[in-house]
């Protein structure tokens, strides 16, 4: 799960980002207090569910836990979901403890669709972020000269993600399997 993802343009690779992750459920053996954590998150969507305009959010992913390494590397720009996938809330939690961006860099730079403006966040100790994971929230880390963590959790609207499994098995080619994680 720590492998560096790379994009092939023409005949280059392009570094699209240069952390290291791991996928966790919060149950597995070290993991109870990110497995708290996520109760957390879970207690705080409940409480805005309904009131998340159209979106009814009934389910989450695993928790992506990433650390990039501190040698400069961040995260192009991106949308967490370009092809409505159902994931519609981001959630990241910092865990940096005395970050200095001048020094130490790793801001999230978010680009809000239709604005003038960008939106810099310093991945500070405990520091929770909620944005819209759809074309609304374009961003990206900027490289990272220390070690940098996150643990960042999508939730699902209900429907959209219904959608999206559907089409999933309706492009899966006879024989192979259909199952679509959460």
């Amino acid at each position: 799960a720590d492998k560096e993802v790379t994009a092939s343009t023409g005949t280059s690779n392009k570094t699209i980002r240069g952390d290291k992750i791991m996928w966790v459920q919060g149950t597995e053996p070290g993991c109870a207090s990110i497995g708290l954590l996520m109760q957390r998150m879970d207690k705080l969507i409940l409480h805005a569910d309904g009131n998340l305009g159209h979106y009814r959010i009934r389910g989450r992913h695993k928790a992506m836990v990433a650390c990039y390494p501190g040698d400069g590397t961040g995260y192009v720009r991106h949308v967490d979901n370009p092809t409505g996938d159902g994931r519609c809330v981001t959630c990241i939690y910092y865990l940096n403890k005395n970050w200095d961006a001048k020094v130490d860099g790793g801001i999230l730079r978010i680009f809000p669709e239709g604005k003038s403006y960008v939106v810099d966040v310093e991945p500070m100790f405990d520091r929770l972020l909620l944005f819209w994971s759809d074309r609304r929230n374009p961003h990206e880390v900027q490289p990272a000269y220390s070690v940098r963590y996150a643990i960042t959790v999508w939730y699902f609207d209900a429907e959209e993600r219904a959608e999206a499994r559907t089409r999933y098995r309706n492009r899966a080619a006879p024989g192979q399997a259909t199952s679509f994680s959460s």
